[in-house]
């Protein structure tokens, strides 16, 4: 990348970062996919943004799909590129925006897996054995309690707690949005005796969850717990930190109905990306249909 493009490349990223203030995170994966893209316009000799052309963008996303990434990664890249392309746009540096009209290839939409109530219970409805274990149940009774992300976990600090609220504020979600959660009183009893112990391990670290030698816990150290503790407790499925989350929004909206007050608690801009919840609670009720209708049971 020559120096002019590059500049121009870390002018946008710097409004991601300071004016829009997204996350770290959100900054770190645009600054990835526009790498990711000028590799490959310099492959083709292209020398500058304003010499990028539509059929670039095209074959830059079918390379990328023939490497392997699945249609929501190249949705999201081509999101990235889209967006630089209007700054450029907009800041008189190119005359037109060469992935607009571009799109990634479509594959059937699959529904997230959750666990059935059995199943949380059972891997809640459990006495710690050690210290560790007792942080690590607070963690999956926030996330079931109030369906947290996990960037949105492993950034809350102490102050975000409030126990006699029973309440969590969530000061930087997903698009840079803040909002307030109701706590269980499970999760509330469970944070509070890891806060008891946390005292012994924090120091001056501000986070919520911490390691034992008194940092911030990752994303990856939190998904290596949770997948332990799911084979401890005879989970066969693969357990993640997001199917506590989709579990929260299925039986919360199996028990109430409510799918805007669901979409409010999980922290999506637009309810159709919570209507994939419906289908789940369908799906169950599909399941129960052709269990125990006279007409629907399949006989061998």
């Amino acid at each position: 990348m020559d120096k002019k493009a590059k500049q121009q490349q870390q002018r946008f990223l710097d409004q991601l970062r300071f004016e829009r203030r997204l996350s770290a995170h959100t900054v770190k994966s645009y600054t990835r996919d526009l790498e990711c893209l000028w590799k490959y316009l310099s492959s083709e000799n292209v020398q500058n943004w304003q010499d990028v052309r539509e059929h670039h963008i095209r074959a830059h996303i079918a390379n990328r799909h023939r490497a392997g990434l699945g249609s929501k990664s190249l949705q999201r890249e081509l999101s990235a590129i889209r967006s630089f392309f209007r700054f450029l746009c907009k800041s008189n540096i190119a005359g037109q925006n060469p992935a607009q009209s571009v799109r990634a290839p479509k594959t059937p939409r699959s529904l997230p897996k959750i666990l059935d109530v059995d199943q949380t219970i059972k891997m809640l409805d459990y006495e710690p054995d050690d210290d560790l274990e007792c942080r690590d149940l607070a963690m999956w009774e926030l996330f079931y309690s109030s369906g947290l992300r996990l960037s949105e976990l492993v950034e809350l600090n102490r102050v975000d707690i409030d126990l006699l609220d029973r309440s969590v504020h969530i000061r930087d979600g997903k698009g840079g949005k803040s909002r307030m959660l109701p706590i269980g009183r499970q999760a509330a009893k469970a944070i509070e005796r890891w806060l008891e112990l946390r005292q012994t391990w924090s120091g001056n670290e501000t986070a919520l969850f911490v390691s034992v030698r008194g940092s911030r816990l990752s994303a990856r150290s939190v998904q290596s717990r949770l997948k332990r503790w799911g084979r401890k407790h005879g989970i066969n499925e693969k357990m993640h930190p997001h199917m506590l989350r989709h579990s929260f929004a299925s039986h919360l909206l199996e028990s109430s109905g409510d799918l805007r007050a669901v979409q409010e608690l999980l922290g999506h801009s637009n309810i159709s990306t919570t209507q994939i919840y419906t289908h789940l609670d369908f799906q169950h009720l599909a399941e129960v249909y052709d269990k125990a209708h006279p007409r629907a049971k399949k006989h061998g």
